[in-house]
């Protein structure tokens, strides 16, 4: 009742493309100046929000894109310019202004989406149960999506003991480098999908 095979490879993928240990400096750098609870708050709401739309599109992404006549490369151009609009203000000192602080959840917006359930992994996720054969491929894949969730909510949710170490200064360090880390990974992502929308026309 559960293919190692399929789950080990849809869990790799994930890992890859979701990136636990380098989405650390990005939420420390989001949820900087936060209270000690809220921030672990946010870590399991990030997590939640990101397995949630994951297993949305998981099981009818397909269909949903489809209606809405939406092709994977816009997706991942869409995504691309949104995370470029946070890594710009990362980069400003914008987003430690108050007002960000206490109004905006990160944990929604750009944490859960795009940064973790991103037009990637919604793309190896609806690829992933297509091809999933039988009812032990269908659990793997899903055990596999859940252990991956699990793996994202541990690694912010103690990531927190970084800040102890690193202190104000260094927060903001590590602001302005996940700025500059993000702000590349958007440029990528829109590259990526201009030149699949130019192959695929």
């Amino acid at each position: 009742m559960f293919d190692v095979a399929v789950f080990g490879s849809l869990f790799v993928t994930l890992f890859v493309i979701m990136d636990p240990p380098g989405i650390t400096p990005i939420f420390l750098a989001l949820t900087s100046g936060r209270p000690t609870k809220v921030q672990r708050r946010m870590a399991w709401q990030a997590a939640l929000v990101a397995f949630g739309v994951i297993t949305l599109f998981g099981i009818c992404g397909k269909q949903i894109l489809d209606y809405l006549h939406v092709s994977m490369p816009a997706l991942m151009i869409a995504g691309g310019l949104l995370l470029l609009l946070v890594a710009l203000d990362l980069l400003t000192g914008k987003a430690e202004q108050p007002t960000q602080t206490k109004e905006v959840n990160v944990a929604l917006v750009p944490l859960g989406i795009p940064l973790l359930a991103g037009p990637g992994a919604i793309v190896s996720v609806i690829l992933a149960v297509q091809r999933s054969e039988g009812v032990a491929g269908q659990i793997s894949v899903w055990v596999a999506i859940a252990a991956i969730h699990l793996v994202l909510w541990l690694t912010m949710r103690y990531s927190l003991l970084i800040v102890r170490l690193i202190k104000e200064g260094g927060v903001v360090l590590v602001t302005r480098l996940s700025g500059m880390l993000l702000s590349a990974i958007a440029v990528q992502q829109i590259a990526n999908g201009v030149t699949q929308f130019i192959q695929g026309s």
